[in-house]
């Protein structure tokens, strides 16, 4: 027992774990600062400013991304976009499903993309890259799935005319979304990801004490509070590295990996081997951070055993748990979505007008095929 113990407590406290656990406590603290200083409401307010009606479609998609793109949450970017666009809905011709569409396929977009998502952390982490590469290797394939469906959303939008709604303007300063831009920019360059969160907490808190949201005393309160929410991923996360070396030590790993070896054949076997281990332990707990992290391990070994490239992998990694996490139709966003349209919006609707998730699912196979065709070429 005392040697189980030991062996759990060295999982727990991996170097690897460990920079998960610190990145999770700081973007919960850059979060609820951002929340305090309502760059939120800054973010939707200035996008609705500027949409016209034919166009409110596409607008939502686009808001929805850059939203979840910046706060890295699709949860957080359907509650507050999703009573908008009800009460949008309620008041006009607009169709409900393709609004919600567009919601959802927004938010995924943006979450799967973004640098301090849970996701994104959990899978740079698993193996070992850097995000700013994750990101340059994901928007590689998320942007022509984002693209197919904006065009589609512009279409469907087209020619609709005035139903005469009137949105109330609601006053914003646009330099309260300056810190979301200043993390999404320097992680793109590079940035350590210490540096750069720490950066985003400081310039939404100077920002705050500026416009007098807060003092000095409720920015540190509100920092507290970011730690504190991040308490239930930061404590799985270190369980889970104790289990993952338990299972480790005895033998689980190589049982796993011998049972996918007698699947696996070739690079790009092994890369939907991934995706759909991946997918396959999100459906059973409808959480697409925990499958990363549950998978994570064995990701890594398959990873190298097959000499895959750690940046596509982990874009691989999180995709499919995007995919997965976006469809099952008992996972929260799907589930806040259907409870804020009060039973005039379906599952069925909901997800047949969610156009991103779809062209999301069909480039990412895409680009496994054609990757390895193109090294077999190489060869």
């Amino acid at each position: 027992m005392d040697s189980k113990i030991q062996t759990f407590l060295e999982g727990c406290g991996d170097s690897k774990i460990i920079t998960m656990c610190l990145i999770y406590l700081l973007a919960g603290a850059f979060a609820m600062v951002c929340k305090a200083t309502e760059s939120v409401e800054a973010i939707v307010n200035f996008g609705l400013d500027y949409i016209s009606i034919e166009y409110i479609y596409l607008g939502v998609f686009l808001i929805a991304a850059f939203l979840s793109i910046s706060t890295g949450t699709s949860v957080g970017s359907i509650v507050a976009l999703c009573p908008i666009i009800v009460e949008i809905s309620e008041k006009t011709a607009l169709s409900l499903p393709v609004l919600s569409g567009a919601l959802l396929g927004g938010a995924m977009f943006g979450d799967n993309l973004s640098v301090i998502s849970d996701t994104t952390i959990a899978a740079t982490q698993s193996l070992n890259c850097k995000m700013s590469d994750k990101f340059k290797q994901n928007i590689k394939i998320a942007l022509p799935a984002a693209l197919l469906t904006m065009a589609i959303l512009f279409f469907q939008g087209y020619g609709l005319n005035d139903t005469g709604l009137v949105l109330e303007k609601e006053s914003y300063s646009l330099i309260k979304i300056a810190p979301y831009l200043l993390v999404i920019v320097f992680s793109v360059l590079g940035w350590n990801v210490f540096l750069v969160l720490f950066l985003g907490i400081i310039s939404a808190g100077v920002i705050g004490l500026s416009y007098g949201d807060f003092s000095i005393l409720e920015f540190a309160k509100a920092t507290y509070e970011g730690f504190g929410n991040m308490t239930e991923i930061f404590l799985l996360s270190m369980f889970t590295g104790g289990l993952a070396a338990l299972t480790s030590k005895n033998g689980g790993i190589d049982f796993i990996l011998y049972r996918i070896d007698s699947l696996i054949k070739s690079k790009k076997t092994a890369q939907y081997g991934i995706a759909t281990l991946v997918s396959l332990v999100n459906m059973a707990i409808a959480n697409n951070t925990v499958s990363i992290i549950i998978t994570g391990d064995v990701t890594k070994n398959i990873n190298d055993t097959y000499e895959l490239d750690n940046k596509k992998t982990a874009s691989i990694l999180d995709i499919f748990a995007c995919i997965s996490q976006g469809v099952l139709p008992y996972g929260a966003q799907v589930l806040i979505i259907l409870s804020f349209s009060k039973e005039a919006l379906n599952y069925i609707d909901l997800i047949s007008n969610t156009w991103y998730l779809a062209f999301l699912l069909v480039v990412t196979l895409l680009s496994i095929a054609m990757s390895n065709l193109f090294e077999k070429k190489a060869i």
